[in-house]
């Protein structure tokens, strides 16, 4: 295999597949993206040369300077692990790399992970989808880049589905008053996890009319619905724990 398409997982670096380990080991470069734990890097060899394209604000590679460095890579016949965060094809722009090495005619394998839209909300104690709660989820991106295509937020609102949005904590606002005007209770139970399934997680509880005053940077998953207020964890009193005030952060 030249190229592979790696799938890190939400964080916690035990959530990396055995083989997302296998490939790693064996790798002679590792592309790999600024939310990738630190631990899962330390599986490449020794010698292995490591290539950081994190997208962080104000320095960041380009989506087209990293597929034509993967390109350019693969031909030069290099195993090569394109390390991602959560799953390469859940709004991780693996599909675009894909395209781009199929385009090449270069072999490549994607290697699917667990992905944070699901991951997250559970090491917070959220089922997405719970029996006589939530029949139905939606994964949502908050933002969107250039060329791609409005979230529609009208029909988000008007459902009954458990809404997962994936960074969207800088447009929280733009995202509560769209809901809001579609209809969404302003009481809809909302919560908030930073660094869901890592020693620094936190999660705020809230209400929907709330959710812009949430004070929590990047990452943050975003879960809406009624299983928000669901607080099913190991060692936490009751099911649902309440909704706290949205000013406070209660650590998982």
């Amino acid at each position: 295999m030249t190229v592979a398409l790696v799938g890190a997982g939400p964080g916690d670096p035990g959530l990396l597949t055995r083989r997302g380990a296998e490939l790693l080991a064996r790798a002679e470069v590792v592309v790999y993206d600024r939310l990738v734990a630190s631990q899962l890097l330390q599986l490449a060899p020794d010698g292995a040369e490591l290539i950081d394209v994190g997208k962080a604000a104000g320095a960041a590679a380009t989506q087209q300077s990293i597929t034509e460095r993967l390109v350019d890579l693969g031909r030069a016949g290099r195993r090569v692990v394109r390390l991602k965060g959560g799953d390469p094809y859940v709004f991780g722009r693996g599909g675009e790399e894909a395209e781009a090495l199929v385009a090449a005619g270069i072999e490549f394998e994607v290697v699917p992970g667990v992905s944070s839209a699901f991951a997250v909300p559970a090491a917070a104690g959220i089922p997405v989808t719970h029996r006589g709660m939530a029949g139905s989820v939606t994964v949502v991106t908050g933002t969107v880049g250039s060329g791609g295509s409005e979230v529609d937020w009208e029909a988000l609102g008007r459902s009954g589905s458990t809404l997962v949005v994936l960074m969207g904590v800088a447009e929280r606002s733009r995202i509560t008053g769209a809901l809001l005007a579609a209809g969404r209770p302003p009481v809809t139970p909302v919560a908030a996890v930073r660094w869901g399934t890592t020693d620094r997680q936190e999660v705020v509880r809230t209400t929907l009319d709330r959710l812009p005053e949430v004070e929590l940077a990047a990452p943050v998953v975003i879960v809406i619905g009624p299983v928000a207020a669901l607080d099913l964890r190991p060692g936490v009193p009751g099911s649902a724990g309440g909704v706290d005030s949205g000013s406070g952060a209660t650590g998982a």
